[in-house]
C-alpha cells in the first residue's frame, strides 16, 4: 500500500505548459507553443537577460514603455470618444 501512494505522486505531471499534438500535426503544435511562450513573455525576458543592464537603464526603459502605453491609450480614447 505504501508503494501505491508513492507511485501516484510520481504519475502527476509536473507544472508547466502543455501543448497537445493533434492528427500528427507537429508544425501546428509548434505554432501554438510559440504563441503561448510569446504571450507569457519568455522571448522578451530572454532578450533582456542576454546582456547586462544597469538599474537606471531598466527604469528608463520601463518609464518609456509606460509612456508609450499611456499615449496609445489616450490616442484610442480620442478616436473613439472625441476627448
Amino acid at each position: 500500500m505504501y508503494n501505491k501512494r508513492n507511485k501516484r505522486k510520481q504519475e502527476k505531471p509536473l507544472g508547466g505548459m502543455t501543448v497537445i499534438v493533434r492528427n500528427d500535426d507537429v508544425n501546428g503544435a509548434l505554432r501554438v507553443l510559440k504563441k503561448k511562450l510569446l504571450k507569457e513573455g519568455l522571448f522578451q525576458e530572454m532578450r533582456e537577460r542576454s546582456f547586462y543592464e544597469s538599474r537606471g537603464t531598466k527604469k528608463r526603459k520601463a518609464k518609456a514603455a509606460a509612456t508609450r502605453r499611456y499615449k496609445r491609450k489616450m490616442q484610442k480614447r480620442m478616436e473613439e470618444l472625441g476627448y
